[in-house]
Formats: structure tokens, sequence, C-alpha cells
């Protein structure tokens, strides 16, 4: 292998961080971005509400309008009444103010109920909205910033979170802005029937604003806490059933269950807490209304008794007051909606500025025939990376060379870096220092549409989605056809699976594909990956659960491949790794050495320590234990000895 000289590539302009630290408006400083609890420069949680609102401004202007409407029919019933009293008091007939207070009742009630529907449906509309734009944005976000955030938390972002928002986001703006209109409506014309009888009200409605500004923040922070405790109590469930083998086989039931009754108690805790609040700032406006009721009342009579006002004055003034308890239980009830809405924006929008992967376009299919490109290259140039600032590097100066076509196999002991070689050649993460080059091309400098079109990756773990056995063949390649499903499927053996399945390929494989076994779900996901026609290969110790007859016909499956394509494997088992043109040796996050399986033997040590363990039997070069006194060797097919 030959060294790459040239010098590490600087990251582009457009390169994603990593989420950890952000740049502060070309100041150079560096500043927290996310999982703070905080909203790096934007504490506004009313900000963050009125964000959602304004595409959807149309919608709550109109049921705001309709709502005022209906309001203001609703401020000259008292009015009407008043007429009512006078003419009924004269002796006169009262069959038009009768029709007409009716009129204004039933108007009134179509308008407030047309007002409401608007309202409920923009709210619906804002949250659909919102989750568009959320779930997209979860999977455009860097493998980093999920790897170091709890799945249940963002799941309860995208569910619990924006349900709070669809029953306070319209709700809560409209009322505000209805209720206080109406509300100043009603006072002014309280104030012209009777100024005495507004200062006794008015000295009761500023107890309400006091108790109300000093309550409010309580109820926000309080809001914030319990759905902070609900996203806490998802990613406590994630943890449980994402293990839910493992929990049965510990026995752990009861300890896990602890964990969740602990979440479910904070969250039970955190409600209570903002229910406390609200609940004090709904009897201080309760009371204030019954004081101002009965002071009203008092002082009103004195003033009919004294002839200082009318009686029908006196009605109209308590009709308002009526009308006026509703509005201002409304007033603080909205604060306390807005408050959670508000709260439920900051969680979305800490979200939503989480570090992503820009989409520069959709899918790249890879051509076939004559058109397809040919194998892929990879070199990695003196790269060095650690997953995180102040961590131990896991690459130090990693270079090597795979050329086009053929199987390379990476090995090494647990923790040398192998399976991060996969992680960089995908840019699920970027290196520190040094380059990795594919066709010659930093991949930094591909779209990642086009970068990722060229690779077909299985992991580790083989992940099978919930779904049928269909859809996780064509998981990224649903334009494929009838003769390269069944192509694919007779090349990794799973024809006898597809038979025997009740619905054929139609079949539901469970969560997580629980109901294939672990060799099958291997399967699966190598004929995924074989599907997209792949111009480079990545195995992670893709078989490392298949019986050896179907190891074998793997292995054969691999080795076609890496005729028209470049097959990468990180390997454990010797079988593998024989069968690889070059075999590069990693160690403590650095190449120790790079050969065929027989170089390798001749010459690094500690790889004929990884062939010993994994293969016991006499190494070239030692007498065999037959008696015979000849020397032993291993056949550099499959590792026996012979």
């Amino acid at each position: 292998m030959t060294a790459q000289t040239a010098s590490p590539a600087p990251t582009p302009a457009g390169a994603v961080h990593d989420g950890e630290t952000e740049e502060s408006g070309g100041t150079g400083a560096v500043r927290p971005r996310w999982l703070t609890g905080r909203l790096g420069g934007d504490p506004s949680g009313r900000r963050a509400l009125t964000d959602r609102l304004r595409p959807q401004r149309a919608g709550v202007l109109a049921g705001a309008a309709l709502g005022l409407l209906g309001g203001l029919l609703a401020l000259v019933q008292p009015l009407a009444a008043k007429r009512l009293v006078d003419e009924l008091g004269a002796g006169r007939t009262a069959v038009g103010p009768i029709v007409l207070l009716s009129a204004l009742v039933l108007a009134g009630a179509v308008l407030a109920a047309a007002g409401q529907y608007v309202l409920e449906r923009t709210g619906e509309a804002v949250v659909h909205t919102v989750r568009r734009q959320l779930t997209a944005h979860l999977l455009r976000l860097r493998v980093p910033a999920v790897e170091r955030t709890e799945p249940g938390d963002l799941i309860s972002r995208a569910t619990s979170d924006t349900t709070v928002l669809s029953r306070t986001a319209a709700q809560a703006v409209a009322s505000a802005v209805v209720g206080t209109l109406v509300l100043l409506a009603t006072v002014v014309l309280m104030g012209l029937l009777d100024l005495v009888l507004l200062g006794v009200t008015l000295g009761a409605l500023v107890l309400v604003a006091a108790s109300v500004a000093v309550v409010a923040p309580r109820i926000g922070r309080a809001g914030r806490q319990a759905q902070e405790a609900v996203g806490a109590m998802g990613a406590a469930l994630e943890r449980a059933l994402g293990a839910f083998r493992t929990v049965k086989a510990a026995g752990a039931e009861r300890q896990e269950t602890a964990r969740l009754h602990a979440a479910a108690a904070d969250a039970r805790r955190a409600g209570v807490r903002a229910a406390g609040w609200e609940a004090v700032s709904a009897t201080a406006g309760g009371v204030a209304v019954q004081v101002a009721f009965l002071a009203v009342l008092g002082v009103g009579g004195a003033r009919v008794a004294s002839g200082e006002t009318s009686v029908s004055t006196l009605v109209a003034f308590l009709l308002y007051l009526f009308s006026l308890a509703p509005r201002v239980h409304q007033l603080v009830d909205t604060v306390g909606q807005f408050q959670r809405g508000a709260a439920a924006a900051l969680r979305l929008r800490e979200v939503e500025r989480m570090p992503a992967e820009r989409v520069d376009a959709a899918p790249v299919p890879v051509p076939a025939g004559p058109d397809r490109p040919g194998p892929a290259s990879v070199v990695f140039d003196r790269v060095g990376f650690s997953y995180r600032a102040g961590l131990p590097p896991v690459h130090r100066g990693v270079s090597f060379t795979v050329p086009a076509r053929g199987m390379t196999a990476l090995v090494g002991p647990s923790g040398a870096g192998k399976t991060t070689v996969f992680s960089l050649v995908e840019r699920f993460h970027e290196p520190d220092a040094g380059r990795v080059l594919l066709d010659g091309r930093d991949v930094r400098d591909w779209p990642l549409a086009e970068l990722r079109a060229a690779i077909g990756y299985v992991e580790q773990d083989c992940p099978v989605l919930a779904g049928t056995l269909r859809d996780n063949l064509l998981f990224g390649v649903p334009a494929a056809d009838r003769r390269q499903v069944d192509d694919v499927l007779r090349r990794t053996r799973l024809e006898a699976l597809v038979a025997r399945l009740p619905q054929g390929l139609d079949t539901p494989v469970g969560h997580r594909g629980d109901r294939l076994s672990g060799g099958e779900r291997q399967r699966v996901a190598i004929a995924r990956a074989l599907l997209r026609a792949p111009r480079l290969l990545l195995l992670d110790e893709a078989t490392s659960q298949l019986d050896a007859a179907n190891e074998a016909a793997l292995r054969e499956t691999v080795a076609d491949a890496a005729r028209s394509t470049t097959v990468l494997v990180v390997a454990h088992r010797l079988s593998t790794v024989t069968a690889a043109d070059r075999i590069v040796v990693m160690e403590e996050g650095t190449v120790r050495a790079v050969g065929t399986h027989a170089e390798l033997l001749a010459a690094d040590a500690l790889y004929r320590d990884l062939a010993a363990t994994q293969l016991p039997g006499p190494l070239p070069g030692e007498p065999r234990r037959d008696g015979t006194g000849r020397a032993g060797t291993r056949n550099l097919r499959d590792g026996d000895p012979r």
C-alpha cells in the first residue's frame, strides 16, 4: 500500500457541524446549541408560538373576527334587556324588544360557534404543518445528534408536544385578542351606564390582573417541566421496549417497572404543580368577580334607592357584569393555555435547531446496464477522528487504500476503529483531520444523495423494519422490478423463507423483524443492500448469525458481488478473512499492517494471534500433532488445517 501524500482538506463552507457547539453570528464565540434545556438566543415562548401561527394567520383572523362579532352581539343584549325593562315599566307592549333580544342571542351563539370551529380547524392545520416539518427534520438529523438524544424524548416532542400545541395554538391567541377587545368594550359600555359602579368593578379586576401577573410565569415553568417529564417517561418506555427480550431474560421487569413508575410520578408531580398554579389563578379571578358582583349589587341598590340611577340601568349593568365574568375566566385560562403552548413551541424549536444534514436532492437511482458506473475506490488519507471533543481519538492518522473491485477485509481487536471506517465513508460522521476519498473525491464534496446511492451498507445488527418482507427488500429502491427481487432472493438464499411464509413477500415481519430469526434478518439486510446494485458494499460482520451452510452460500454471493463491485467488510471470522483480496489490520485506531492472509500470517504477530484464537490449530511452520513431524499449513481459502 502506498501512503497518500495530499494534505488534509478543510471542511467545506456548507458542511454541518456535529451539533455539539455552534458559532455565534460570525463573532467566533462558541455556545452550547441543543439539549441544554434552553433555547439558544431566543428565550421567548411567545415568539416561538406566534411564529407557528404566522402561516395560518388568515384562519386565526377569521376565527377571531367571528368570535368578536359574536361577542359584540352579546354586548348589545344587556341594552336590549334594558329597553325591555323600560317598555314593561311604561306599560307598553314588549314584543319588539323580545324578538330583538332573541335574535341577538341566536346570532351571537351562531357566530361564536362558527368562530370556534374555524379556530379549531386552524389549530389542526398548524399542528399538521408542524408535524410534517418536524418529522422531516427528525429523519434528516445528523447521526451524532441522534446518538446523544433519547429517542423516546424525540418521539414525545413529535406527538405529545404537538398535541399540546394543537389545543392551544390558535385558541390561545384568538381568545386573548377577542377576550381583550370584548372586555374593553364591556368596560366602556358599563362606564356609559354608571361610572360609580364601573369604579367598583375595576377595583375587583385589579385583583385579577395582579394574580395573573404573579402566577403566569409559574404556570409556564410548571407546564414545561410537565412536558419534559412526559418526554423522560417516553424515553424510559422506549428503553425498555427496545430491549424487551433482554428485560425478560434478565428478570428485570420489576426494575424497569420501577423506573417507569418513577418517571410517571415525576410527570404527575409536574402536572399537579401546573394545575395548582392554574387553580390559584382561576380562583383569584372567580373571587374577584364575585366580590365585584356583591359590591355592585350593594352600591347599585343604594343608588337606585336614592334615585341616582334607574332599575333598568342597574339590571343592564349587572348583565354586563355577568357577561364580564366568563370573559375574565377566559382570559385567565388563556394565560395558562398560552404558557403551555409556548413551552411546547420552545421544545419543538429545540428539536428544529438540532443539526441536520442538508438534503440536496432526491435519492439518485443507480443506472443499470452499460450506463452503470464501475466499482468505487476508497482512500483513507491520514484520518483522525474522535466521537466527541475531550474523548480519546478513535482514529489516529489512519491511511489505507481500497482499490476498485474485489474484497478488502478490516480486522483487529474490539475497539480498533473498524466500524468507524464505515461511518466516515457514509458521512454519518466527518473526520477531524485528514480525508476520506471515494473515487478520488473527498466524501464531504459529494452530494449526500449521490454518495449514499453509490453505497450499500449492512449494519452489524442488521435492522429489519416493521412492515412486510417486500417493504424491507424494496426499502430505498421502490422501483426495483420482480426480476431483480427474484434474483436477489436466490443469491441470498431467501427463496425457501418466502415459500414457507403464509403471504410470501407480503407477510408482516413484526416489530424490528422479530418474526424472523437472526440469520434470516441478516440475509434480508444483505439482500436489501444488493438490490441497490451498489458501487461500494459495506458489510459490518453481516454473517455472524448464519449457520455454516448459509454462511458458505452467502460468502459465495459476496465473492460474486466482489467481481463487479468493491466490497469492504469488517470481519471476525477467519473464513471471511481468507477469502479477501487484501486485509487491513487495525489496532488502537491505527493501521498496523496490510496484506494477504498468507503475508500477514508470516509477517504480523497480532494477525497470527487473531487467526489462532479464531481457528485453533498449527500455524505455518509448526509441526502437526499427528506424529508425522511434517510442517503443517493452513488452507488459504477456508482456514482448515491440512
